[in-house]
């Protein structure tokens, strides 16, 4: 039995991901857990489809079981997704392999990458040019080439790259026995806008959504699901959400900002003088510098909504919540349940209970799931976490219910 664990949003799943999972597969995979994120996600968005249904999509394309990434971390920097996601995993006890794609697919060369980023985040070099304006990842990226030449420098400047490398230094930062395997991504690259041998990005899919004709770039079921939710009214938008927007940027205060995750070095008052702005658009414009990307600005206004804090991202993820699974899925669990440091359940209510940690967290995964759901084109109803039902996928035993102890 060997276990591989990857860190995704499918965001939708498509054909990007079932190659990936193929391949992790061929690796000499036998079981596949991954962490996902919930309704928001990392670039600072709505999902497109709800968690449920991306989460059971994966487990009908390849994964065995599907772990909620809690929102904090979702709506993080590279470094607080990744660290979190391998938290998850790693307490978890069971986890033998992390596999990620990138556009670099050496694992040697992002292992001396992540080398030169631990470096670099220790030179004085790097406040030098964050205090010349540049952006963390753009400092840290301009210091690895100055200081290592411009072939691995220029590992830096890929989406997919950044969240290996971080996944990497994840690894070695809790000292984990996960060993990093990855596959180089294939054909259309992050946030392109033209399709490959049936091959485009997510970021591709979701501007299409709503186009019949792009059934051949993601699985059978996916397509089906978006259509559904396509006809139901039942795909999210940030759009849905921008009087939401409008109205906290425009009532929260400085000290108030100034304990939203990613607020600093006198941001809150930049925010806070753009809030006349008539537009969620026009306000990020009048806040972007080349230190403040818009994905940074976009994950800010969506934690200052969601009532995310500072404190909220300094704890560790404090529960492993299931969200879909499958009947390889119940043999993790197994090993989980005798090895695992961190609560499982498929309830969050239960969850709630354990202590005051899991309730806040609870806590701000419902309230978020709430205002996802009025980012629907058909609003949806308040308190639907509490009260959803995962997806087990192929017919079960009671082995699900044994490995944790529920009803």
């Amino acid at each position: 039995m060997k276990v591989s664990g990857i860190v995704c949003e499918y965001n939708p799943f498509h054909n990007g991901h079932n190659y990936h999972i193929k391949k992790t597969r061929e690796n000499g995979a036998t079981h596949i857990v991954a962490v996902m994120s919930g309704n928001f996600v990392q670039r600072g968005d709505v999902a497109v489809i709800s968690k449920f249904e991306r989460a059971k999509a994966a487990v009908q394309n390849g994964v065995d079981l599907v772990l909620e990434l809690p929102v904090p971390y979702a709506l993080s920097s590279a470094e607080g997704f990744a660290g979190a996601a391998l938290y998850i995993l790693n307490s978890i006890g069971c986890v033998d392999e992390l596999s990620f794609g990138s556009e670099c697919g050496n694992i040697d060369t992002l292992v001396d990458a992540a080398k030169a980023s631990m470096a670099c985040s220790e030179s004085p070099q790097l406040r030098k040019l964050l205090d010349s304006g540049y952006s963390y990842p753009s400092a840290v990226h301009e210091l690895a080439e100055q200081q290592y030449g411009k072939a691995l420098g220029d590992l830096f400047g890929s989406a997919n790259n950044i969240l290996a490398i971080e996944y990497i230094k994840a690894i070695s930062n809790l000292n984990s026995r996960i060993k990093p395997f990855t596959v180089k991504r294939k054909n259309a690259g992050h946030d392109h806008t033209d399709v490959v041998e049936n091959f485009a990005s997510a970021s591709f899919i979701r501007q299409n959504v709503k186009d019949i004709t792009y059934s051949d770039l993601m699985p059978k079921s996916m397509f089906q699901t978006l259509s559904a939710a396509v006809a139901n009214g039942e795909t999210a938008s940030m759009a849905n959400l921008e009087k939401a927007v409008m109205y906290r940027m425009r009532t929260i205060t400085p000290a108030q900002l100034r304990n939203v995750p990613d607020v600093g070095q006198g941001l809150e008052y930049r925010i806070y003088e753009a809030r006349s702005a008539s537009t969620v658009q026009e306000m990020m414009e009048q806040i972007k510098t080349k230190r403040y990307t818009m994905s940074r600005i976009r994950r800010i206004f969506l934690n200052a909504l969601l009532g995310i804090t500072k404190d909220d991202i300094k704890t560790p993820p404090a529960y492993a919540r299931i969200l879909a699974v499958n009947e390889r899925g119940t043999d993790i669990l197994a090993i989980a349940k005798q090895k695992s440091r961190l609560h499982m359940s498929t309830s969050l209510a239960k969850l709630s209970e354990i202590n005051a940690v899991t309730e806040r967290f609870a806590e701000l995964e419902s309230f978020s799931t709430d205002i996802y759901n009025l980012a629907l084109d058909k609003p949806g109803a308040v308190g639907t976490d509490y009260r959803a039902k995962i997806n087990v996928i192929h017919t079960l035993t009671n082995s699900l219910s044994d490995s944790l102890n529920l009803k």
